[in-house]
């Protein structure tokens, strides 16, 4: 008789912690029974790549998490010149099929609230392993590996394990995750030993023991509340979504640690991946609290719906981390002002006039463009009469989902806009230029020559071109220009608009919004940056504004033109 075949066999799932959830699907879990979910309460502790209890856990971009140990062998990383700081030089394949992406260093550190609540796993195990109680009951634990849950265990027979180890159920299992004799998507067999209320009893106990001893650590060091679809930082910590949002709001810095967290102006937490682990735990130890934080949260969304909460100023075009000067004069703006100021917020939304009613989405003909940035205010100089002189600064970009007027002016519900992670950024530049003869690194590159545009046609470089060219050297392609203008003494970039908007800016991410508010390009074509969604793509736009901008110039001056 031929032994079945391994193509033909439906093996049952074994539930991971790979598939980081959505806020939408989060959810607790009050029906965890100690004795009942033993295996499934030791696999959320267990390392997915080694087996053992995790140690020093590092929670990896895509939200799975695994032992510091356990992360792959590094490699150098080629066609990425930006950020290309000295922690993203080398990066790993994550080794999660769920993932399969490149991480680099800077993406992770040591996971702190895991590394915590493991801690604690740990010694509420070894204080229990040591009464007396956990001494007189004894519990057999017996490996199930998945070709014998399918029903095919003659395959693997000479590796199944079983051990007789004191403790009830869960404390028995734990030890033999911590011996390295249980497999992380092996199952347990428990053969009936003795009495099992004991069981159950000491269970129950030591699985309150960790509750309880667990809950202090789940709570977010912003919102003091349980973790709500908590978020790891590169630098360890962990926010919950929301909060991480509000901080970005203000500062790229971990409010934690201080730390430079990996994510560029501009950029919130909408679209990083949840800490997996994490909200498995909190959903099985904290399950009442989470209740509580969801109830919560859905009341708050409820009040939500109906809210046009952001005041909009329809006047001009701003952008991110640019000043805007403004002189308030009307009587219903200065209203709004006043209220900006007085609510402490000091935030209030710029939008660019629509004068043709073009059609704005969901929006219809409105008398403005959808897309505009938040500015906060940082000065104000009240006159006599009172209007007032503005200066602000651009927070972030959002989009005008609903509308209304407000004792004159107009109020709307908006929805932030925000550029795809560091990561993503990468692979954008990696998938563009890696037909690139030769490979680059931050340390440098090399590129195939690529002729300069024609100087008495102007020619433009072609798509082709500008997406073969590294984002750093499109970053070098706007500086020169910068350079060579303000040499030709440029009207437009005349010493008032410098004290204004400062020096150009070295950080590619800066540069396109700097560069967007100084050159004499028309608004419509501005406010095509507004809904750009990567640094390099905003560089493009740069490097062909420079282009045309230098191309007006040949009829006029011997300057040659810009050169890619």
């Amino acid at each position: 008789m031929s032994s079945p075949s391994l193509d033909n066999i439906s093996l049952p799932p074994i539930a991971t912690p790979s598939d980081p959830p959505t806020p939408k699907s989060i959810s607790s879990d009050a029906t965890l029974d100690a004795s009942k979910n033993a295996r499934q309460i030791v696999r959320l502790v267990q390392c997915p790549q080694c087996s053992y209890p995790l140690r020093e856990p590092v929670t990896l971009p895509c939200g799975n998490t695994l032992c510091k140990t356990c992360i792959p062998e590094l490699h150098y990383r080629t066609n990425i010149s930006y950020p290309a700081t000295a922690n993203r030089l080398q990066g790993f394949a994550c080794p999660f099929k769920t993932c399969g992406k490149e991480h680099a260093v800077g993406d992770y550190s040591v996971d702190v609230v895991l590394n915590k609540v493991l801690d604690i796993v740990k010694t509420v195990m070894e204080k229990c392993r040591g009464t007396t109680e956990a001494s007189i009951v004894l519990s057999q634990v017996q490996e199930v590996d998945r070709w014998a849950i399918a029903g095919i265990s003659s395959l693997h027979d000479d590796l199944v394990r079983t051990r007789l180890l004191p403790g009830g159920r869960l404390l028995a299992t734990y030890t033999m995750a911590e011996m390295g004799e249980l497999a992380y998507d092996s199952e347990v067999m428990y053969p009936a030993m003795g009495s099992s209320n004991e069981t159950e009893e000491l269970d129950t106990k030591v699985f309150e023991h960790l509750k309880e001893s667990a809950r202090s650590e789940m709570d977010c060091q912003v919102c003091y509340d349980v973790f709500l679809d908590p978020l790891t930082t590169n630098c360890g910590h962990t926010l919950c979504r929301q909060c991480l949002h509000r901080v970005l709001d203000h500062s790229n810095l971990c409010p934690l640690c201080r730390r430079r967290m990996e994510i560029p102006p501009g950029v919130s937490a909408q679209q990083a991946s949840s800490n997996a682990l994490l909200t498995k735990l909190i959903s099985s130890l904290c399950h009442e609290a989470l209740d509580l934080r969801l109830e919560s949260m859905r009341l708050s969304d409820m009040h939500d719906v109906t809210e046009l909460d952001t005041p909009l100023f329809i006047c001009t075009l701003s952008f991110p981390c640019t000043p805007t000067f403004l002189h308030v004069f009307e009587p219903r703006y200065r209203l709004m002002i006043r209220r900006a100021i007085e609510s402490g917020d000091r935030k209030f939304g710029m939008l660019l006039y629509n004068p043709s009613r073009e059609p704005q989405g969901e929006l219809g003909r409105v008398p403005f463009y959808e897309l505009g940035t938040l500015l906060h205010i940082v000065n104000m100089q009240l006159m006599p009469d009172g209007r007032s002189l503005l200066e602000t600064v651009g927070v972030s970009r959002f989009r005008v989902v609903r509308h209304g007027v407000l004792d004159g002016y107009t109020v709307g519900k908006i929805e932030r806009i925000d550029d795809v992670s560091v990561t993503e950024e990468e692979a954008l530049e990696a998938a563009e230029t890696s037909s690139i003869a030769g490979n680059f690194s931050a340390e440098g590159y090399d590129t195939p020559p690529r002729q300069s545009p024609s100087r008495e046609s102007g020619d433009l470089p072609s798509l082709q071109e500008l997406n073969s060219i590294p984002t750093k050297e499109l970053m070098d392609i706007g500086v020169r220009f910068v350079q060579r203008m303000q040499d030709n003494s440029a009207s437009w970039l005349q010493r008032n608009v410098v004290h204004a908007y400062g020096e150009c800016p070295d950080d590619p991410a800066l540069f396109p919004w700097w560069f967007a508010s100084v050159i004499p390009t028309s608004d419509a074509e501005k406010y095509k940056m507004l809904s750009t969604s990567s640094v390099r793509e905003r560089l493009k736009m740069c490097v062909v504004w420079a282009a045309e901008l230098e191309a007006q110039r040949w009829y006029a001056s011997p300057s040659p033109p810009l050169s890619p």
